[in-house]
């Protein structure tokens, strides 16, 4: 049953405003348990620009040239009523459509009509930070009508985590599985559901990235071997290694993992242009990171035993193949989630920043990030910041405005519609 109508989702978008719950949302799967990835409170919100610390002397500049200003933003809500939409993808035709973690898809039509898709869901496993989570349309989806979903299954009397393929018909009223799983066999933890990961997006060549999470176990991460704590690189057609893999031919190693040392990859990033892919990820008491990943890297994260022993850095930099974070939060954290890049002249001077959702401190931070990888400021949205909640994802849609999903449960999530304003 379509809910209540909230807007169009092309055109103007009005000036921030917001929506109280209008409706419920019956969702598929277990029912979840509320948890954060992180115990301790967040920095000081509302920070100006921090720039940062400068390694070597800058030589004395030339003339510069006006930089673009920061654009005022607007702030649409274009869905609500939803509970803990995980991911949103932008159809060519302008459709929304998003996953919850509960269970189901919602499609956003271009009149504005909010209408769930019937799907089978029946085996979701949704436990805790674990459930239908990430979410990302094919390239070719104007002709193959494809999408993937990365979700938690109730498999064999456990559980286990899925990449599963799906095709949704013209009329946005049903998702039908055809590659059931593309990828199976990501561990899950079954008690609690914790580090499920799983952010799936895909990089210029084609090839499908999967970020999965070490689900609290110590040995998962620094094991090339299993697909925890890893970036998987997978041909979207069969669910195999993609060509070009690291670790093609080694006994040791899945051919599918791209970089490991992974804790918990909550977001992926493909930066226009170069097509560097970059990984936000939750630390444990510290150091939510951001990180320009390379084939073979290793993310740095090696909790010791007995146990899940997490007082450990988050990038050992004393670790093989180590990748060194663009930027940490320190102490304590503010566990960042979903990241994008902006592009597009309309963004004035926050084009080709990489923003990321942010759940414990409630916003979203916009890191400019040099070619190389360091980082060269931070600062917080000010029209995002408190306002909303948590907020889960960040995603520029086909359109070229930035789409955002909060993360406050109990059926009162919305999603937004952020455009520079005029």
């Amino acid at each position: 049953m379509p809910r209540p109508l909230v807007g169009p989702v092309p055109g103007p978008a009005p000036s921030v405003r917001r929506v109280g719950r209008t409706g419920s949302f019956c969702c598929m799967g277990a029912v979840l348990l509320l948890s954060a990835c992180s115990a301790t409170a967040g920095e000081e919100p509302g920070a100006a620009r921090v720039p940062a610390p400068a390694t070597t002397p800058s030589p004395s500049p030339a003339a510069p040239s006006t930089p673009a200003p920061d654009p005022a933003l607007d702030v649409a809500v274009v869905a609500e009523g939803l509970d803990h939409p995980w991911d949103v993808a932008q159809a060519p035709d302008g459709t929304l459509l998003l996953g919850e973690r509960a269970g189901g898809f919602t499609a956003v039509l271009p009149d504005g009509t909010v209408q769930e898709l019937r799907a089978d869901l029946g085996d979701l496993f949704a436990t805790g930070e674990t459930g239908q989570m990430g979410l990302v349309l094919d390239p070719g989806f104007a002709q193959n009508r494809r999408l993937y979903s990365c979700q938690g299954v109730v498999e064999d009397g456990g559980a286990e985590i899925q990449v599963i393929a799906w095709t949704v018909d013209a009329g946005w009223t049903t998702a039908t599985r055809v590659a059931d799983p593309l990828v199976g066999d990501l561990p899950a933890n079954e008690r609690i559901g914790r580090h499920g990961g799983c952010r799936l997006r895909f990089d210029p060549a084609g090839a499908l990235l999967v970020g999965t999470g070490d689900t609290a176990d110590p040995d998962a991460a620094q094991d090339p071997g299993t697909l925890g704590g890893k970036v998987l690189r997978v041909d979207p057609a069969t669910g195999e290694a993609a060509g070009g893999n690291p670790f093609l031919g080694r006994a040791d190693a899945d051919p599918r993992v791209w970089t490991y040392g992974h804790r918990n990859v909550q977001g992926l990033a493909v930066r226009p242009g170069s097509g560097q892919v970059y990984a936000a990820e939750h630390g444990p008491r510290r150091d939510d990171e951001v990180t320009l990943l390379r084939a073979g890297g290793n993310g740095g994260f090696a909790p010791t035993g007995p146990g899940y022993g997490e007082f450990v850095p988050m990038t050992d930099l004393s670790l093989p193949d180590v990748l060194p974070a663009t930027w940490a939060s320190g102490e304590p954290t503010i566990a960042s989630s979903g990241a994008t890049f902006l592009a597009g002249e309309q963004w004035q001077g926050y084009e080709g920043l990489l923003l990321l959702g942010v759940l414990k401190d409630r916003g979203v931070l916009a890191l400019r990030v040099a070619d190389d990888g360091t980082l060269i400021e931070q600062f917080r949205l000010p029209e995002l910041e408190g306002t909303y909640g948590r907020i889960r994802t960040v995603q520029q849609g086909a359109d070229g405005a930035l789409y955002v999903t909060t993360d406050n449960g109990g059926g009162d999530d919305v999603l937004l519609r952020v455009t520079p304003r005029a």
